[in-house]
């Protein structure tokens, strides 16, 4: 059979590459500006700008799974949570660069922030909302932009992951409390024993393969994932600043440490203790 001649790739474009327009690399790769001359400062802002990338997919693949969970389409909803494990772990490799900053080499560009800190991620925050962990308080800093603003205030007030998932649950025929189902939603999640007991009884069922399973698994497998950004994040500021307070006023790893010890989707974790 005659094969048909290779074909080099074409390089002759009239204007910009198709690669340009879909990716926008020139755009990306454009958006660094250093505020100071250590060569330092470059890497941490790369790194900051990467990871708000990663918050932007994950935030949508958990949108994804929040929404498909309403829909009980429980195939499409798994799927999105798998995807997110991955780049959960990719978000989580991204403190490498910064993991070994040494305190003289973080204050060689500190004062570049300024008042700036990454608790005024807007990206981050909703990551933070999806999670259950909601307050009213974190838009104050995005009053400024209004656009912003709006999209936090809407997250405030969405079910979060974990709620869809429950709601999921209660339309199984699982006895989810009504005080749960019918909280604010604007409010933080706060663990219920009641939640417990649902997590306690699909856990302990002989059936190990049953869909409530796998998603309780793949709910956590996030869980662990979120716990692990915490505690990395935690162990880079130490090593960069001790106990010194944080960028914009925050309270650096006092409260890094606050948020470390505290579970995602907390059931899931204390229901194990009781099958």
């Amino acid at each position: 059979m005659a094969h048909e001649p290779h074909q080099p790739p074409n390089l002759d474009f009239a204007g910009t590459t198709p690669y340009e327009d879909y990716v926008q690399a020139d755009v990306l790769t454009h958006l660094q500006h250093p505020l100071s001359d250590d060569p330092g400062e470059m890497v941490f802002l790369v790194t900051t700008q990467v990871m708000e990338l990663w918050f932007t997919v994950i935030v949508h693949e958990w949108q994804t799974a929040a929404q498909a969970l309403r829909r009980d389409d429980l195939p499409v909803a798994m799927a999105a949570l798998k995807r997110s494990t991955y780049e959960l772990e990719s978000l989580n490799a991204s403190w490498k660069p910064l993991a070994h900053l040494t305190p003289a080499q973080f204050n060689a560009y500190r004062s570049a922030l300024g008042e700036g800190s990454g608790f005024q991620s807007a990206m981050y925050r909703r990551l933070e909302f999806l999670l259950g962990e909601k307050s009213a308080s974190m838009l104050v800093p995005h009053r400024g932009a209004p656009r912003v603003h709006a999209e936090l205030e809407k997250a405030l007030q969405e079910p979060s992951l974990y709620d869809e998932a429950l709601a999921f649950l209660a339309r199984r025929g699982h006895a989810v409390p009504a005080a749960v189902r019918e909280r604010d939603l604007s409010q933080r999640y706060d663990p219920d024993p009641g939640v417990e007991r649902v997590w306690q009884e699909i856990y302990a069922a002989a059936d190990q393969d049953r869909e409530e399973v796998r998603l309780g698994e793949a709910l956590i497998e996030v869980a662990e994932l979120v716990w692990r950004w915490r505690n990395d994040h935690l162990v880079a500021t130490r090593r960069a600043m001790g106990a010194k307070s944080g960028t914009g006023g925050s309270a650096g790893v006092a409260w890094l440490e606050k948020r470390a010890t505290k579970n995602v989707f907390p059931e899931l974790w204390t229901a194990r203790s009781h099958v």
